[in-house]
């Protein structure tokens, strides 16, 4: 079995490449596989994009699975590496009771950032697309 450095190096560097995918991904939705009404500025007309037979939206998809990929090993490395976080977190704020306001607060905005996708509408527009 791995010694407990080795798994943090495996973990680090595994949350490194999702890091490195999630960031190409989202450079490659924006800046290559163009919305349809951005494709007509570029191409002369509208087409659909395609890269190794995906769209936009299947590549949307693995952004957000390696997303959850990421959040996994985070949470395993925040778990592995909790008796040092609680150390550092003690010596930087030195009140208890400072320490629990900004843990609260970290905790109920990290739920507000998770959550509030799910309570949002939203706008509405006329489609300009003709012919769908």
């Amino acid at each position: 079995m791995m010694d407990k450095s080795k798994v943090n190096l495996v973990i680090d560097a595994v949350m490194f490449l999702c890091v490195m995918a999630i960031t190409g991904i989202g450079l490659l939705i924006k800046y290559v596989l163009l919305p349809g009404k951005e494709t007509a500025a570029v191409y002369g007309r509208k087409v659909d994009l395609f890269l190794f037979g995906m769209d936009r939206h299947a590549w949307g998809r693995i952004h957000l699975i390696i997303a959850f990929v990421l959040l996994g090993l985070l949470a395993l490395h925040v778990v592995l590496h909790w008796n040092m976080i609680l150390s550092v977190y003690r010596k930087l704020i030195g009140s208890a009771v400072a320490r629990r306001i900004v843990a609260v607060i970290i905790f109920v905005v990290g739920t507000f950032l998770v959550v509030s996708p799910f309570f949002v509408k939203p706008e509405i527009q006329k489609s300009e697309r003709k012919g769908r």
